[in-house]
């Protein structure tokens, strides 16, 4: 088979937010039956450029592969690379930004669907950049949700969020004053900011939140405190050794004191119905509820296969 390169276009055209979410389902069934593989992400470093990579496989797809990516004061650059299983030929390459913000968005939609109230009609996003709008996407996909409040530090940018995702999810979404406006007496709470330090007041979460946080995937970054944190219970990892590496949150909370990792759930366990989420603790219907995500190639390798599926049947 000749190698297809596929652009963010091709993407886009191809794959729907609804889609995707459907095929993280199976990929993390898969995790969690041993039947898929991922290795969490590793990083090179000299100066001026950091390259990450990460990779996976999926036995029931036939392929393996690994996203590589690189981040310079010039921005990054994204690139998936997919190979078929039996033969070890390069069969696919991506420009996978938008894959990217597809995945990472359809992960938290996948733990919205599994974790949230089912009633919940509301959501509150920190941050307007380039993945707050697959986020809210995600979660609009799997909740029916009447209103959206949105916050970012600069007011034009999250005027000018608020008014392009209402237009494009018809939803009633509005820019708020600040983050403590936008996150009391919600139900879902989305973080994702390129924030170092906490951006969420622990004190402005109400109980029985569930808070989605994806901005991060550096131990020295944090958009939680450690006291959200040590409140919150059930706490899902899209990975939890991927999360042991890159999570900020939950590796400062430990080092407080706050965390174990033994209390960490697997995203691919919670999916695969090995853990019920009422069971433990007597308080734990009080609390909130944290997904944490850093991003797996598993995302983007599953991803990758649904867009050549599809491209392939479109012909």
């Amino acid at each position: 088979m000749a190698l297809t390169f596929f652009p963010d276009d091709d993407v886009r055209r191809l794959v729907d937010m609804p889609t995707a979410i459907g095929v993280l389902e199976a990929a993390f069934c898969e995790l969690a039956e041993g039947s898929a593989h991922n290795v969490p992400r590793r990083r090179a470093r000299i100066p001026g450029i950091v390259l990450h990579q990460m990779s996976a496989g999926i036995e029931s797809l036939g392929v393996v592969g690994c996203k590589v990516y690189t981040t310079t004061r010039e921005g990054a650059r994204f690139h998936v690379a997919l190979f078929d299983a039996s033969t070890g030929a390069l069969n696919a390459l991506f420009d996978a930004d938008w894959l990217g913000r597809l995945r990472t968005g359809a992960a938290t939609g996948l733990a919205v669907h599994r974790m949230a109230d089912p009633a919940a009609d509301e959501v509150a996003v920190i941050g307007c950049g380039r993945q707050a709008e697959t986020q809210l996407a995600a979660v609009a996909a799997v909740r029916l949700l009447q209103r959206v409040r949105v916050y970012c530090r600069d007011g034009e940018r999250r005027t000018r969020f608020a008014h392009r995702m209402s237009r494009q999810l018809q939803v009633d979404v509005r820019a708020v004053e600040s983050v403590r406006a936008a996150v009391e007496h919600c139900p879902i709470v989305v973080t994702v900011t390129t924030s170092r330090t906490p951006v969420v007041p622990a004190d402005a979460v109400a109980p029985r939140t569930l808070i989605c946080a994806a901005g991060s995937n550096w131990p020295n970054k944090s958009e939680l405190d450690v006291e959200l944190v040590a409140r919150c219970s059930p706490i899902v990892c899209d990975q939890v050794e991927a999360c042991r590496l890159e999570a900020g949150e939950l590796i400062q909370a430990e080092r407080a004191g706050a965390f174990d990792w033994d209390r960490a759930i697997e995203l691919s366990d919670l999916v695969a119905g090995k853990v019920d989420l009422a069971g433990g603790d007597g308080d734990r219907s009080e609390r909130p509820r944290l997904f944490k995500s850093v991003g797996l190639a598993l995302e983007d390798v599953a991803l990758a296969a649904e867009v050549v599926r599809r491209s392939r049947n479109s012909f």
